[in-house]
């Protein structure tokens, strides 16, 4: 079993125009709600992947109670924190003629120290008795910002398995407690930790920091060009599949999904780093996020390059000898 915690989820909703006519009144031709947020979307892939997870995160207001009826409609098994202020929303505008998406988003909500302290005593309580625990997308408010390091310390401390996708001015110290899985893509880390991320050296030398903190894998992706990653102190080049994206919203989380599906599942490095890179782009060619089947996986799987970079392991045969 999965626990996935969102510190910032999202109320969405999807208008469709077959085209926009600037200055004018459009009609949309369908309008859906969404559940969003980083780690409610990996519950959502996780779901379609069989694997079974509860996500814990906050709502409040009235949109809190839409998100929650929304979860409870996708089968998304969740644990709520109330908070007094209203849950954020988002306004995502499709064009099917551009095949183009315009976001709009509220403030993020803002949460309370005692609302915080909730959060941090009900995680430390359901961290036991979970297998992995994935701390994903960005915190609301500065008394948020101590969660996600809080909670892979605890995780930590149970020798459970920590994966975590985030960004901004808490990732530096979510890294100092040794997450044993980080993903970020380069913008992301750039901006966060004010560094300088354009070429290979830097991003190999970005990767042995982490593992030089305690971190054993580590992914830095880059949209649909090649990324780096790392397993330990050995790195690699990995070149996604070539992808008609329709929709590149929660690929990143598509690709989270599949790293810890991969290791639920006992995979290998290369096989589960094959999953979650084709489990990204399968949701890039589409417009439904995060819901991607093992069918449309394995689509682009094969397609999927992993090169060594610097020093290759040893494969050593440690098979019986009859």
């Amino acid at each position: 079993m999965v626990l996935t915690v969102t510190l910032n989820p999202l109320l969405e909703k999807r208008l469709h125009f077959p085209c926009i006519k600037t200055g004018q009144v459009n009609r949309s031709s369908k309008v859906e709600y969404k559940s969003g947020g980083k780690g409610i979307n990996v519950s959502r892939q996780l779901n379609t992947l069989g694997i079974s997870n509860h996500a814990l995160t906050f709502l409040g207001g009235l949109n809190g109670k839409s998100l929650r009826h929304i979860l409870t409609e996708e089968k998304i098994e969740h644990v709520i924190v109330s908070t007094h202020d209203e849950t954020r929303w988002g306004c995502l505008i499709l064009e099917d003629s551009e095949n183009r998406i315009t976001s709009y988003f509220s403030p993020n909500s803002e949460i309370t120290q005692r609302e915080s302290d909730e959060f941090k005593s009900k995680l430390e309580k359901m961290i036991p008795n979970y297998s992995a625990i994935i701390f994903a997308g960005s915190s609301p408010s500065k008394f948020t910002d101590d969660i996600f390091p809080f909670g892979i310390e605890i995780a930590n401390q149970h020798d459970k398995i920590t994966v975590l996708d985030t960004y901004g001015e808490h990732l530096k110290a979510c890294i100092e407690k040794a997450p044993m899985v980080i993903h970020n893509n380069i913008g992301e880390v750039e901006k966060s930790l004010q560094l300088e991320l354009f070429n290979e050296k830097k991003r190999i030398k970005y990767l042995e920091y982490l593992y030089n903190k305690g971190v054993k894998l580590g992914f830095l992706t880059n949209g649909r060009e090649s990324f780096y990653a790392s397993k330990f102190d050995f790195h690699y080049k990995v070149t996604p599949p070539d992808v008609s994206v329709i929709d590149a919203t929660g690929s990143g989380d598509a690709f989270t999904a599949g790293i810890i599906y991969g290791m639920e599942n006992a995979m290998v490095f290369d096989e589960f780093v094959k999953t979650a890179v084709s489990l990204g782009a399968a949701n890039a060619a589409k417009w439904d996020v995060c819901n991607s089947s093992e069918e449309e996986m394995r689509m682009f799987y094969d397609s999927v390059i992993i090169e060594p970079v610097g020093k290759k392991m040893k494969i050593i045969d440690d098979s019986p000898n009859y």
